[in-house]
């Protein structure tokens, strides 16, 4: 580890002192995340890649994007924070991905996948805008390329004739795979120095003469056409990019070299780097799947510290299953959520009816779509924080026709460790504003199985059950049949929540009910259409309503009630709407941030006491 304390410039290590730093490298992953749990794979696959681009690069001037950036500790390790990486996704501590807020070596806030192209793209005309002189790199894995995002980048990258490098870190899938004695020859033609040299001599001299690009131009549709008559072709060169690759991503040496050459061509590059996700734990290895996103485990072992335990995603995937062996017309959807989403025995039982359509969630709405269109049930598991990606199918293809998709909306509200880019905080306010949506949220994995039922076998239209990570708590009932359900009678207050949030407004209640403070605690089980007739009949009682939910501040549950009680002239002294405000929520274990964002009993009980007892 003297090698990390050190914080030796890179770019000054001879090759020993290279093998090294990656072997530390590794170990301190390994040991963070066995501690803090978090992105265990993808990291371990890129550590000699980031050593490589290190070494190349000044992180500090130069721009490096990461995408998805789940594969960025390497990097913050090598940018002053190794002290701090057993803060990783702590309350307080370092994020799980770049944070630009952290370090100025973090170019560009990334938690979503295929967005590094277009990100770099605009550093790279925004540079050549401000005749500035610095080098863009964007770096994406071969997953992030079944985003629909990625294509649009890369196509107008390559056009733009921009100085731009994207690495391809590909670590599994084959991307336009060339086979023959011919693509291996023209494969070991690019990576060989003299070849580099006459591109980048070729390239200087039509820059430098009139009309160069246009003869550049017609030479490459010339050299395209003859090297399409022999073997597939690089859909990137197509789209403009000089294509350098494949190269062993675990060659620093060579990977430095390759860096260096395209930084020389001064123009769209793709360098194609081959990596082997889990690289250097045997197990990670072995099954990168299960150590893409781990809780913290046995580093020797790489069992979990804590036995798995059941959670609204295991019981979706359950419970889903069951409905299919009822049903031939149900079928499965995600985007690259298998696990994820508790959809592997779906996927084991039905492997017909099982569709990942990869990391393309616009695409999976419209698949949706077209599929209920035809009269089957598509049910579409996905992270709320993704469903977003996918708001204008939901809206131009979905809720249009009325046509009936199931969207089992996971992780809602918040989710942790993983932060601003992964809480589920917008889902309410946008599905509120589709016409013919219905949105359901179970607060107990009973409530879960039979909302379920229901929007596959009874409702019409799209509808979304909305649930969050992790387990269910004390509230264990299924009273989610109506449109709400009163769960506690009361009469100095009215508590307003759904889903799990239920549980803080029960647990405030009891406490409050030892002081003397009765207080009527309502859940709602559907929040669109939204029963705001039950709310306004218990503050027509109470004269006080708390209405508590983790989501943005605007376009909530509290809001429409609000408006309801003012139109239809419910007098109410004091309303109090609880959420996760007008800011972004940073990491930390959902107790935490629910006591950070007064969302937790102990805050509930304080306000209840404010609004009964205050001036």
């Amino acid at each position: 580890m003297n090698l990390l304390e050190e914080q030796k410039p890179v770019a000054g290590m001879n090759d020993d002192e290279i093998r090294a730093l990656c072997a530390a490298l590794r170990a301190m992953i390994l040991e963070t995340v066995s501690e803090t749990g978090g992105h265990l794979a993808p990291n371990l696959g890129a550590v000699e890649l980031t050593v490589a681009l290190h070494r190349c690069f000044d992180v500090y001037r130069d721009r490096i994007v990461f995408d998805v950036g789940h594969q960025c500790y390497a990097h913050k390790i090598l940018t002053g924070r190794a002290e701090k990486m057993k803060t990783l996704r702590t309350f307080g501590g370092i994020a799980g991905f770049p944070k630009p807020a952290e370090s100025a070596a973090d170019a560009f806030a990334t938690g979503h996948a295929s967005t590094s192209v277009s990100a770099a793209l605009g550093m790279a005309r925004a540079r050549t805008l401000e005749g500035k002189d610095y080098k863009v790199v964007a770096v994406i894995g071969d997953g992030a390329l079944t985003g629909g995002l990625a294509y649009e980048g890369l196509c107008d990258a390559g056009e733009s004739g921009e100085p731009l490098i994207v690495v391809l870190n590909d670590n599994g899938m084959s991307i336009t795979k060339n086979v023959g004695a011919v693509a291996r020859y023209l494969a070991e033609q690019r990576l060989k120095p003299q070849y580099i040299r006459f591109k980048r001599g070729y390239y200087k001299f039509t820059a430098s003469v009139p009309g160069g690009r246009g003869l550049r131009n017609f030479n490459h549709r010339i050299k395209s056409a003859l090297k399409n008559a022999i073997l597939p072709s690089s859909m990137f060169e197509s789209m403009g990019f000089s294509y350098l690759g494949p190269v062993d991503g675990h060659d620093v040496k060579r990977l430095g070299l390759m860096l260096e050459w395209a930084k020389e061509l001064n123009c769209p590059v793709l360098l194609h780097v081959r990596t082997v996700k889990g690289k250097g734990v045997s197990y990670a290895e072995a099954t990168p799947e299960h150590y893409h996103g781990v809780a913290p485990f046995d580093p020797a072992t790489g069992e979990p510290k804590k036995p798995p335990c059941e959670n609204f995603s295991a019981v979706f995937g359950e419970t889903l299953t069951e409905l299919a062996a009822g049903d031939a017309r149900v079928c499965a959807v995600t985007a690259a959520m298998e696990e994820g989403t508790g959809l592997a025995s779906f996927a084991a039982r039905f492997p017909a009816r099982f569709f990942d359509v990869g990391i393309a969630e616009g695409h999976a709405v419209t698949m949706s779509a077209g599929m209920a269109k035809q009269g089957l049930l598509p049910v579409f598991a996905v992270y709320s924080s993704f469903l977003q990606r996918g708001y204008d199918m939901l809206i131009h293809d979905v809720a249009i026709q009325n046509l009936h998709v199931v969207f089992g909306v996971d992780r809602a509200g918040l989710v942790g460790e993983d932060g601003e880019t992964h809480h589920g905080m917008f889902d309410v306010p946008f599905l509120s504003t589709v016409p013919n949506m219905t949105v359901l949220c179970p607060a107990s994995f009973a409530e879960l199985r039979s909302m379920l039922a229901r929007a596959v076998t009874k409702y019409g239209g799209p509808v979304a059950v909305r649930y969050p990570r992790g387990g269910e708590g004390e509230y264990r009932l299924d009273a989610g049949d109506a449109p709400s359900a009163l769960l506690r009678k009361g009469s100095a207050v009215t508590l307003v929540s759904y889903g799990t949030l239920v549980n803080e407004l029960l647990a405030a209640a009891e406490t409050l009910a030892a002081e003397g403070i009765e207080a009527e605690v309502v859940k709602l089980n559907s929040i669109l259409p939204l029963d705001a007739d039950a709310v306004a009949e218990s503050v027509k009682k109470t004269r006080r309503l708390l209405v508590l939910e983790d989501c943005a501040a605007h376009g909530g549950v509290g809001e429409r009630l609000a408006a309801h009680l003012a139109v239809s002239g419910v007098p109410a002294e004091k309303i109090l709407l609880r959420n996760l405000g007008e800011r972004f929520v940073p990491h930390g274990t959902v107790p935490q941030l629910r006591r950070l964002r007064g969302l937790d009993a102990a805050a509930v009980a304080d306000a209840v006491r404010e609004m009964c007892h205050g001036g």
